[in-house]
């Protein structure tokens, strides 16, 4: 029998099945609550960054409470960490709780307190798992070390991240998810019930005698800021990846697995991973951090994986410094307190303030540059720490530095190209790439060398950019740019053409161009328009663009448009882009998610309906559902159409729309749109015409053969409210 059974000590092995079993539990109950709240509270901004704010608050709340309890014997804390559990489970099964919001309700009010009734018991308790149960078993093992207990718990969370996506949500409906997550809360009961079995009944003396001083106010300060740049790396990353080298679904759900990855091996019982990857990390934030500013587009594979990279060395060398300035396993809470809440600093820093003031991703780049101040280095030779450490060689080296940077800025500014195109990176890479090296744990010449790879590789050409009146504009949707040629203007949505407008004469500004040529599906219902419904015809659209599609318009009918980024609209008014005004200057632009927004208008009120929202990598999958498509059919008249542009290159989503109109009763062809060479600024697009009536549908296709009828993926189920999924649909 073990030491530890005779002392009646709970088996490390139950230890670790009840961390792994909360964490699996927390990560797991994040997106399903977003995906049932989804259809009800739309995805505008003020949502979802307030759902944030309430998960960042339970889990503080939840860590400031394990690091409370810890003021009591440890018996006394199983009691009442079993009777908060058991409380919260009076709010099982999970799910939103059935509150209306109130007439006048402001959402970013309404929404916290709508997640903090419904799961919010249920998600503090949870949360403070992973530090409690460190504690506990802690208590009775003087010798013992818990914080590799950490590195569970994180593959815990791991799991719950990877499970969502690949499993929960294609297997299981909604309805079942909750009884799933909320069978496993059970679970958890009873293992926590289990630990707090065996729990001593007093403080450990040992453990008491061996407390030394708390911390001082520069650790914690260490541990925040250890904690702040990875969290806040983890989300610039999945915006920088997406914004500008590649857009694709699930795309977040990479950075997160790293970064969870990072802390099992930087915690781990085993330190020569983290030590070696640690060791190198400071070579690599050098390497890869300049050559990631220059974006390279058309190498975007390399260039994300090349991100992705970055951000795991950078994640697993903080949080090895983490480790290395942990405190004794009495103070382990404090510790997981002030670390956590360094990490939703982070979360809050990239998430929530970067969008509104950045008009880029310009905290990829800072964040590089705090992770190389923090980052543990050491000289690369003995001859160049001999070299560092004379009397003013730092001081030297940074001038040497900042002059160098000085002229080859100047340099580059007088190429005809200016900083818009990076001349020669080999030779760039090279010098950096050697700075780097020999500055090597001389912190400042490394940072201005590091500082000088970010500026020369893309650094100036994005502040360029950002110098320039209306080039870009950000929201928390994304990044658009603004590019002016000698024929047209565009507007980039990360990776994603959103628009072009023809400039030079007030015809061509006025023609529609891309996905929305009157050869396109959706050309072809906007001209038959007036024939159908007559001159006074209803349009409506979601998604505003550039505003294209207002260049159909004719001066009798009735316009309105569905958009839910005011950034969007804020390009129209700006008259960046004039569609809207040139062609439909009297056209209501409604802000605010489509399917909440058209919830509120009158039956039958509209003729035709265009739905633009499904081109970029974020589907919003609450506009595809069944229930979505019942709203549609009631707010159109009796032979009204729907058409849906389904052009994507990463998401198949003919499945969905075809069994969507089968399931309610719509006839729908699809048309392939493939345009000749000759035709100025028309892109190949698919949009499906869909409607209840026959004859409409004649008259709006005009029995065109490139019409084909929409045909239905065998054993594929319609998308609701209470199932969809986007694995099976994806391009690979």
């Amino acid at each position: 029998m073990s030491d530890a059974a005779q002392k009646g000590v709970a088996p490390r092995g139950l230890f670790v099945a009840t961390i792994l079993t909360g964490a699996f539990l927390l990560f797991l109950v994040q997106p399903m609550i977003a995906r049932i709240a989804l259809p009800r509270l739309g995805g505008a901004p003020a949502v979802w960054n307030s759902a944030m704010l309430v998960y960042q608050a339970l889990l503080l709340g939840g860590y400031g409470y394990a690091h409370l309890l810890g003021r009591i014997a440890p018996r006394r804390q199983g009691m009442v960490h079993l009777g908060v559990l058991v409380a919260a489970a009076a709010f099982l099964p999970i799910g939103l709780s059935d509150r209306v919001l109130p007439a006048g309700a402001e959402p970013a009010v309404w929404v916290p307190y709508l997640f903090v009734v419904s799961i919010g018991p249920l998600f503090f308790a949870v949360s403070a798992q992973a530090p409690l149960m460190q504690r506990w078993y802690a208590s009775g093992r003087p010798a013992g070390d818990p914080y590799p207990l950490y590195a569970a718990s994180n593959l815990g969370s791991f799991a719950g991240l990877i499970a969502f996506p690949l499993l929960v949500e294609p297997l299981l409906s909604v309805t079942r998810q909750r009884w799933l997550w909320s069978a496993g809360y059970l679970v958890l009961i009873v293992l926590v019930a289990a630990c707090a079995r065996h729990l001593p009944p007093g403080r450990e003396p040992a453990r008491e005698q061996a407390l030394g001083p708390p911390p001082r106010r520069g650790r914690v300060a260490r541990w925040i800021a250890l904690g702040f740049v990875p969290s806040g790396m983890m989300l610039a990353t999945s915006t920088f990846v997406s914004t500008d080298l590649v857009a694709m679904p699930l795309l977040w759900v990479i950075p997160l697995a790293l970064y969870l990855l990072s802390f099992s091996i930087a915690f781990a019982a085993r330190r020569g991973a983290a030590d070696l990857l640690t060791s190198s990390a400071p070579v690599t934030i050098v390497l890869f951090g300049g050559i990631m500013m220059g974006g390279f587009a058309e190498r975007a594979t390399f260039s994300a994986v090349t991100a992705l990279i970055l951000l795991f060395m950078i994640s697993v060398a903080l949080h090895t410094q983490l480790y290395r300035l942990r405190p004794e396993p009495a103070r382990l809470t404090g510790f997981y307190l002030a670390m956590s809440f360094g990490g939703a600093l982070g979360g809050v820093f990239a998430g929530l303030i970067a969008p509104t003031l950045f008009d880029w991703t310009w905290e990829y780049p800072l964040l590089i540059l705090a992770a190389g101040a923090l980052v543990p280095q050491t000289y690369l030779t003995i001859g160049l720490r001999a070299f560092w450490h004379r009397r003013g060689m730092t001081v030297a080296g940074a001038a040497l530095i900042v002059g160098i940077l000085c002229l080859a800025m100047l340099v580059i500014s007088r190429q005809p190209e200016g900083f818009r195109e990076v001349r020669h990176p080999g030779v760039i890479f090279t010098a950096v790439a050697l700075g780097g090296l020999v500055s090597l744990g001389a912190r400042v010449p490394y940072l201005l060398v590091l500082a000088s790879g970010l500026l020369l590789f893309g650094g100036v050409r994005s502040l360029s950019l950002s110098l320039e009146p209306g080039a870009r504009v950000r929201s928390y949707f994304g990044v658009y740019t603004v590019s002016d040629d000698a024929r047209r203007r565009t507007l980039i949505h990360g990776t994603t053409l959103h628009g072009v407008q023809l400039t030079g004469t007030p015809a061509r500004e006025r023609t529609p161009t891309t996905y929305y040529t009157p050869e396109s599906g959706v050309g072809h219902v906007m001209r038959a328009a007036s024939l159908v419904f007559g001159p006074g015809a209803r349009i409506g659209v979601v998604g505003l663009g550039t505003g294209t599609l207002a260049c159909y318009a004719q001066p009798a009918q009735h316009w309105t448009f569905y958009e839910i980024d005011p950034a969007m609209a804020a390009l129209t008014s700006a008259r960046r882009f004039t569609f809207v005004a040139d062609c439909a200057p009297q056209a209501r632009i409604v802000l605010g998610d489509a399917r909440l927004s058209l919830e509120h208008a009158a039956p039958g009120s509209l003729d035709v309906l265009a739905l633009d929202a499904f081109s970029s990598d974020a589907v919003p999958m609450h506009l595809l559902t069944r229930e979505a498509f019942a709203g549609y059919a009631r707010v159109l008249g009796r032979n009204g159409v729907l058409a849906v542009h389904i052009s994507n290159r990463i998401v198949d989503l003919r499945p969905v729309v075809a069994a969507a109109a089968r399931a309610g009763g719509w006839q729908a062809l699809i048309l392939d749109h493939r345009p000749s060479l000759l035709q100025e600024e028309e892109t190949p697009s698919s949009w499906v015409v869909m409607t209840r009536d026959p004859w409409t549908l004649a008259l709006v296709t005009g029995e065109d053969a490139a019409w084909k009828t929409l045909r239905q993926r065998p054993g594929f189920a319609a998308w609701s409210d209470d199932y969809a999924t986007i694995l099976p649909l994806l391009r690979f």
